[in-house]
């Protein structure tokens, strides 16, 4: 088992499998291919320690094809919404292996006033577990402010700690140039629309995917901007996982940089058909091996 597999199984999870490309290049120095738009990060994530209140990001991120599709009207709460105090945990590991690699939690945490939206308070936590911590010892927080009308995101937080270093990043998503820098984050400078990987988590959950088999949005991870597409795959694929066997929708989700797919990675998100299309099975099909996290608990 290789740091990077560890990584990509609990990192993917964490953010809702949004930030496999960020480390991927952080991690694993892995190059993206070019289609003439800067793949540089967004800015650097502030270090632990006192942050710099106003900063700004030194470029704006940009998606060659990102293009959003929003099947929920600006303004207008959507017709599902996620649950206060909603948790659900997993579990993940790599086919070929009987042991779990890492234990991961997504949590509703609360839904609030935030910079004068009403938004949601998404948290996620991933803990690497024996013998592996002993390979990629982690134990990460992250926290999505949301909107509540269409889960695009307000600022995105990432609390890490990963063999024994300790990482703290607050950027608020800011769509406009024109807006000033907060006093308390730094400035995020993302396009229209954009979600953060928990705020899309949950976004993909309230789609109907009856009306609309694929829906774009541009995600922001803390570090870059990507395309991702999701398509509906499957509408009634059985699935047991140690939660209990249920019956869903598979959707498949694909990432996209500077206009050209991510090829080495391959990710797949299975709801449950019932009214609280709980996120039972996340997928990562990778060139070596898939990795599977799946629900052990919901509350």
């Amino acid at each position: 088992m290789t740091k990077k597999i560890v990584a990509v199984l609990v990192v993917i999870v964490a953010i809702a499998l949004g930030a496999w490309v960020y480390w991927r290049k952080t991690c694993c120095s892995t190059p993206v291919a070019s289609s003439g738009v800067s793949s540089r990060p967004n800015l650097p994530a502030t270090p632990s320690g006192p942050k710099k209140p106003g900063s700004v990001a030194p470029e704006t991120p940009r998606a060659a094809t990102a293009n959003p599709e929003s099947e929920i009207a600006p303004g207008k709460e959507p017709g599902y919404s996620p649950r206060t105090g909603e948790t659900f945990q997993y579990a993940a590991n790599v086919t070929k292996l009987n042991r779990t690699i890492a234990n991961l939690k997504i949590v509703v945490a609360e839904r609030r006033n935030f910079a004068g939206k009403s938004a949601w308070h998404l948290q996620a936590f991933a803990h690497t577990e024996n013998p592996y911590r002993m390979v990629f010892e982690l134990d990460d927080q992250f926290d999505s402010y949301s909107d509540v009308a269409n889960l695009i995101g307000l600022q995105y937080e990432m609390h890490l700690s990963e063999r024994g270093q300790k990482m703290d990043s607050v950027q608020r998503m800011m769509p406009s140039a024109n807006d000033p820098a907060p006093a308390d984050a730094v400035a995020a400078r993302v396009l229209p629309g954009t979600r953060d990987p928990l705020g899309m988590l949950q976004y993909l959950r309230g789609v109907d995917w009856s009306k609309m088999p694929e829906v774009r949005s541009p995600v922001y991870d803390g570090r870059a901007l990507h395309d991702v597409r999701a398509r509906l795959a499957g509408k009634d694929e059985q699935v047991k996982v140690p939660a209990g066997t249920f019956t869903t929708s598979k959707i498949e989700i694909r990432v996209f940089d500077n206009g050209s797919e991510v090829k080495d990675s391959h990710f797949f998100l299975y709801l449950t058909n019932d009214a609280a299309r709980m996120p039972v099975l996340m997928e990562a099909v990778l060139p070596v091996a898939t990795a599977r996290v799946e629900l052990t608990k919901a509350s």
